[in-house]
């Protein structure tokens, strides 16, 4: 009997681990300038089974520590899905990244890490929601990425509506969209089916369990306003490192301690100014250098310093320099410092050299983070969105994705 109960806590407490929502871990300070992304641009990996998805990342302690990638295959809601290893890889997981190499001709040294997959070694089989999981030599979780991978069956139509809704008719911007699938069968499409709708590639925007409002044929129609409505918040701010020497429209002085410094000119509350139109990456980042020929191993880290007035506004928030750089991560080393002696918020961070998109939030006890206090919410801002179809067949083991569709407000209308 006890021998019982113990496996049984065993079953559980394994249960209770492995069921978690997979979450995306953030490193530790030493890893830095994390670069995932398929075949696009975009530093959200969405691949077709057999596209390639690439992962690189500096290690400032610069000593070619060993690191090992590992993959999980997830549900809908980021849940480990009930698929053996076998059944989602070819191959095998948990290898060892062979392709780095340390910085050269750099102020601050650091190791570079590469690698691919699909690669020798393994393979993705289905498609799905996916964890990729980096680890250290003592098996220590570093960091983790989501990234999605979806087979071409169904088509999504989607546009950006302007809110009905007068409250937050200036200030929201609704999806709606259609999916249509005339080569494929669906059963019972509200149960059989599942969308997520992502804001910019953000994780914490998704909107899930949106069910359609009807069908027509083989069109499964979703025009809701307020279930599919987002905030519009507003363009990222932005500077470019790619010259050291160079002061710009956003740098307003340079000076070499062990480091580069880069003094960005002080930024203002934009809440409650006219909204005005400037051309951002939405929120991401692109290493790059006019110092080398290789930006992996040649870009410096330099130190950028963020300012920005203190309001009645903040009260006693924190205050949080927000982008892709750090996966939108509120840490101590993006969170501001009030200086008394020039009423400024402020904060330093060292980052590789390149073109970075950001934006200042709140994070408040009551109020939790408020992403656009500072920056205020309109409806013209320029904002991607992407919409993810899953489907689950009655006596399917995992949900799939059967489609994507994309969206931007540049063509909204009423």
């Amino acid at each position: 009997m006890r021998l019982f109960l113990k496996q049984t806590v065993a079953l559980f407490f394994v249960w209770g681990v492995y069921g978690q929502v997979q979450e995306e871990v953030n490193p530790p300070s030493n890893i830095k300038s994390i670069i995932f992304k398929g075949p696009t641009e975009d530093q959200f990996p969405i691949i077709q089974i057999g596209e390639t998805i690439t992962m690189e990342f500096d290690d400032l302690m610069a000593n070619e520590q060993d690191y090992y990638y590992k993959i999980v295959h997830c549900d809908y809601d980021w849940t480990p899905s009930d698929l053996l290893k076998s059944q989602y890889l070819k191959g095998v997981d948990n290898q060892r990244i062979i392709n780095y190499e340390n910085s050269y001709t750099t102020l601050e040294t650091y190791s570079n890490y590469q690698f691919s997959i699909p690669n020798e070694n393994v393979r993705l089989k289905v498609s799905g929601n996916y964890v990729l999981e980096i680890y250290n030599n003592n098996y220590e979780l570093q960091f983790s990425r989501r990234f999605v991978v979806y087979k071409d069956i169904v088509q999504v139509g989607a546009t950006v509506k302007r809110s009905r809704d007068f409250n937050f008719l200036n200030e929201k911007q609704v999806v709606q969209f259609t999916l249509n699938s005339p080569n494929f069968r669906l059963v019972n499409p509200k149960k059989e089916v599942k969308v997520a709708i992502i804001q910019n590639y953000y994780w914490p925007s998704a909107l899930y369990n949106i069910k359609p409002q009807f069908t027509i044929g083989d069109q499964l129609v979703y025009k809701y306003d307020q279930e599919t409505s987002f905030f519009g918040g507003n363009e990222f701010l932005l500077f470019d490192t790619s010259d050291l020497r160079a002061p710009s429209s956003q740098i307003s002085r340079i000076d070499v301690t062990d480091l580069y410094n880069h003094y960005l000119f002080s930024d203002t509350f934009r809440k409650d100014n006219p909204y005005t139109f400037f051309p951002d990456i939405n929120g991401d980042f692109v290493i790059r250098t006019l110092q080398g020929q290789n930006a992996s191993r040649e870009a410096e880290y330099t130190y950028v310093h963020f300012s920005l007035p203190y309001k009645e506004t903040i009260g006693l928030d924190d205050v949080y320099i927000f982008g892709k750089y750090n996966n939108y991560a509120l840490t101590d080393e993006n969170k501001m410092a009030y200086n008394e002696e020039n009423g400024m918020m402020e904060a330093t961070i060292k980052m590789k050299q390149g073109f970075y998109n950001y934006k200042y939030v709140l994070q408040g006890e009551e109020e939790g983070i408020r992403p656009n206090a500072v920056s205020g919410n309109f409806h013209f801002t320029e904002n991607n969105y992407l919409i993810l179809v899953y489907y689950r067949n009655f006596g399917d083991m995992y949900d799939s994705i059967i489609g994507i569709g994309s969206a931007n407000s540049r063509t909204i209308s009423n």
